[in-house]
């Protein structure tokens, strides 16, 4: 169903019962990157395309804070006063960020691939003119050639032994986007446009899982130091899987998810 928010008309997928969870997919993805963890039907699934992605229109190029915003509204449109948020890479920055900016509105956290952003101030403005050379090169190349580099970079390096129908299915969801789409989503809550939540980490009094692959190694440093900070905070390195380890690895990772989730259901009594 679309939603209209401020900014746009979000597409939003509302499935299952159970205690909420809001779903939030990674940059050249979809509210169809949950598919997987829809199917246990043991909890409420809110999915949707965010900005610059899917069928979701928005008016403008959205800043990390206001994104935050609109899915605030969203919240508040499904009369959720609360929710579990579920971020992977990108959506997993975008849960984080939410959790800092509306803590009241989160009762957990869980962060696949993720990081609190960059640190140091002229690294963030480095990678914010990284970003601004690619989404430049999207538009002027136009979606193919865009991810025909994308699926070549080492970041998922290790996705190139999944089955040719699983590769196909992701090739076809991140083509399904445009040009206009991804540029402005760099633009607006890309890595180098978030702020740097790492002073901010051992304040997030919510519970966090944190799930990284073993195999990418960037992510498996970041998500120890997180951890340090994190008061409540436990991490899995699941063995032989990337970047995506819902996607390598779906039954386990829709396991490390729900086990998460039910211990905290028991824990809060409901």
């Amino acid at each position: 169903m679309f939603v209209e928010l401020e900014h746009g008309k979000y597409w939003v997928e509302d499935t299952g019962e159970g205690n909420p969870v809001l779903a939030l997919h990674g940059f050249t993805g979809s509210h169809r990157t949950w598919d997987s963890f829809k199917k246990l039907k043991k909890y409420r699934v809110i999915s949707l395309d965010l900005p610059g992605h899917g069928k979701t229109e928005v008016q403008k190029v959205l800043s990390m804070k206001e994104l935050c915003d609109e899915l605030d509204q969203l919240l508040k449109v499904l009369n959720l006063s609360s929710v579990c948020l579920l971020g992977y890479s990108m959506g997993g920055r975008i849960a984080l960020s939410f959790a800092e900016y509306y803590p009241e509105r989160v009762r957990a956290l869980v962060l696949e691939s993720s990081s609190p952003g960059i640190e140091e101030s002229i690294d963030r403005y480095n990678r914010k003119e990284s970003d601004e050379r690619l989404a430049q090169t999207i538009e002027q190349e136009g979606m193919e050639a865009f991810v025909n580099d994308w699926e070549s970079i080492d970041l998922f390096k290790s996705q190139q032994s999944l089955p040719e129908s699983v590769r196909k299915n992701i090739r076809r969801e991140r083509l399904q986007h445009t040009e206009k789409g991804l540029a402005s989503s760099l633009r607006g809550f890309g890595t180098g446009s978030q702020p740097s939540w790492w002073d901010a980490l051992s304040a997030t009094d919510c519970p966090v899982q944190l799930i990284v692959g073993e195999l990418d190694s960037k992510f498996v440093r970041i998500a120890k130091a997180m951890k340090k900070q994190l008061p409540a905070c436990h991490l899995t390195v699941v063995s032989n899987v990337g970047h995506a380890v819902h996607v390598e690895d779906s039954r386990f990772f829709d396991t490390i998810v729900d086990g998460f989730l039910s211990n905290l259901i028991v824990y809060e009594g409901g």
